[in-house]
């Protein structure tokens, strides 16, 4: 199966490559997406090369966003509802219509940057070595302004058709179900296919735990 995969802010498609490789030797294609970046960058821009990734496939895409794109997945099964197979979001859930999309941190200088470990210590980043933060912080891409306060745009009420998936690294498949049967993420409550898969990690298992996080896409990919 193809699966575009797209990692969360901060963060360039290069950080799917031990994902990826595992995902090669399991007979899938996996297609990280490096999302545009530069200071005139919008939500709408980020949208767009998502879309191209869908769009590109032969078939019916898995979409795999991590923590904030778990938003861009989910507006990729909006707008291609009728394509996408599956959404996975890993450690991260929709925003809803009309809300902004990661305004998180204060913008400076027209971008969003690295807030530094401070805001992650804790089950976040347990699993990350002293190296592994030092790479992230070293190669992390400030996050445009018109991409952090962009609004989320929702259309399509066949996405909640599509069949979900959430992996819960940082956090129990059953705290999210409790988020989710609170009413904390409206658009899961109205997923009509949803499954909550466990994934003992911190919230960047593509880089502490590959192999685990490919096996479960691979799972996923032929369900």
């Amino acid at each position: 199966m193809d699966i575009v995969l797209i990692a969360g802010l901060w963060l360039d498609g290069s950080v799917w490559d031990d994902v990826s490789s595992t995902l090669d030797t399991l007979g899938h294609r996996p297609i990280p997406v490096t999302l545009p970046a530069s200071t005139s960058t919008t939500l709408d821009d980020q949208v767009a090369a998502v879309l191209a990734a869908v769009d590109s496939t032969a078939g019916r895409p898995m979409v795999v966003g991590h923590s904030a794109a778990a938003t861009l997945a989910w507006v990729a099964a909006d707008a291609r509802a009728d394509r996408v197979a599956k959404t996975v979001l890993i450690g991260g859930f929709p925003a809803n219509d009309g809300e902004t999309y990661a305004s998180f941190f204060e913008i400076k200088d027209g971008a969003m940057p690295f807030p530094g470990w401070g805001p992650f210590e804790g089950a976040d980043s347990a699993d990350l070595d002293e190296q592994a933060r030092r790479t992230i912080a070293s190669h992390a891409i400030p996050v445009p302004e018109g991409v952090a306060n962009g609004v989320v745009r929702l259309t399509d009420e066949r996405r909640s058709d599509v069949p979900a998936v959430v992996i819960c690294p940082e956090f129990s498949p059953a705290q999210a179900r409790a988020w989710i049967d609170a009413g904390d993420v409206p658009e899961l409550s109205r997923a009509k296919h949803l499954e909550l898969v466990d994934l003992a990690s911190g919230h960047w298992p593509m880089i502490t735990k590959p192999a685990e996080l490919a096996e479960l896409l691979a799972t996923q990919a032929t369900r």
